[in-house]
């Protein structure tokens, strides 16, 4: 079984790992609520320590959640029994390791043979033929035969590559696969990836590397044993992570009916708002003229920071479009104002915008005459 574009590949239900140390308890997860759907490119990011291995260890079953449930393919992988597990991740999961992990006394091609003669996949006429193949795929059948210490390091993870993909597994967990590489063996295997994700592929990356998250097409920051709020990380990029852990626990979240009004022209109110799904128009209405939309916000975008920078209330409407529920997260404007006390870099970053807005609506005010 397969996901679909709608069906989380991978999800993770309030999970916790707890590890017991000489120095006492040490929280690894603290409750870590994840869906990955079928098809995307997802890197997870956070410094040393974060979580970022322990939490790919709890989505390949090799360590186990002390809470919570871990969903892979549909399937609860810690409702099973080790040597159950251990099969189904050999036929879900293809791994890919940041220091290859070849054994070395095999060429390349038994190498990539082995999960087959594991998982009992293919026939034994067709598995050299399959390596054979993958390994042509990324750009090594010249060295099919060949030891691995008689290849490069690029070569070797793409030998890896290789071997993570022998039993054709729907998912491709990655933990700092370009760590040992340069930058150009390093940008040949980031390509790799974005040829198995056009092909279908779920491709989860563990990374130190901020440039590769500019490649991905979603980005999990962790921090703490907690995921950041993608919102909050796509609208607020300046913050430091434990500053954006700090805004993610502090939001509050709102759905919004199509059509529906979140705020009037003219009114108070105490929230700085991002759009997590959606979208919004931003409108004015002026008294015997036609309503102005002035902007139509979607995911990623923000509203109310001049109103709690600038002072005032709205200066315009604001409502979800007639076509879709809106879902927003919103930070109250005592902690908004707390946020830019402590991050300088962001206080700059919206005051800028904040007086493009401003002119903005100025420029209708001349032009309609409509304040």
């Amino acid at each position: 079984m397969n996901g679909t574009p709608s069906t989380p590949m991978i999800q993770l239900r309030q999970v916790v790992k707890r590890f017991k140390t000489g120095a006492g308890e040490y929280i690894g997860l603290r409750g870590v609520d994840v869906d990955i759907m079928a098809g995307q490119f997802v890197a997870v990011v956070g410094k040393s320590g974060s979580g970022k291995s322990t939490m790919l260890n709890m989505i390949t079953g090799i360590d186990h959640p002390t809470s919570g449930e871990v969903l892979v393919n549909g399937v609860n992988i810690y409702k099973m029994t080790e040597s159950e597990r251990s099969l189904f991740r050999g036929h879900n999961l293809g791994i890919v390791f940041q220091f290859f992990q070849l054994l070395p006394m095999l060429t390349l091609l038994e190498n990539t043979m082995l999960p087959m003669d594991y998982c009992n996949a293919f026939s034994l006429s067709e598995r050299p033929e399959r390596a054979m193949e993958l390994l042509k795929m990324v750009g090594l059948q010249g060295q099919a035969h060949k030891l691995p210490a008689a290849v490069s390091s690029g070569q070797q993870q793409a030998a890896a590559i290789a071997r993570a993909l022998a039993t054709d597994p729907p998912i491709i967990v990655a933990d700092e696969p370009t760590g040992n590489l340069d930058s150009r063996s390093s940008d040949e295997i980031i390509s790799l990836f974005d040829q198995l994700v056009d092909q279908g592929k779920t491709i989860l990356l563990v990374t130190h590397d901020p440039t590769i998250t500019t490649r991905t097409r979603r980005t999990l920051i962790i921090s703490d044993g907690r995921i950041i709020d993608e919102t909050v990380a796509q609208v607020l990029p300046l913050l430091t992570h434990t500053q954006m852990l700090n805004v993610t626990q502090l939001l509050e979240k709102i759905e919004i009916p199509a059509g529906n009004t979140i705020i009037h022209k003219g009114e108070h109110f105490d929230y700085f708002y991002m759009i997590t799904e959606g979208e919004v128009e931003v409108v004015l209405q002026p008294p015997k003229s036609e309503e102005l939309t002035l902007a139509r916000l979607g995911e990623g975008e923000f509203f109310g920071e001049v109103e709690l920078m600038h002072g005032g209330n709205s200066i315009a409407s604001v409502r979800a479009a007639q076509d879709h529920l809106v879902r927003l997260v919103a930070l109250h404007r005592k902690d908004f104002a707390d946020m830019l006390v402590g991050s300088p870099l962001t206080e700059d970053a919206l005051s800028r915008i904040v007086q493009a807005r401003l002119a903005e609506n100025r420029a209708s005010d001349r032009r309609k005459r409509w304040f």
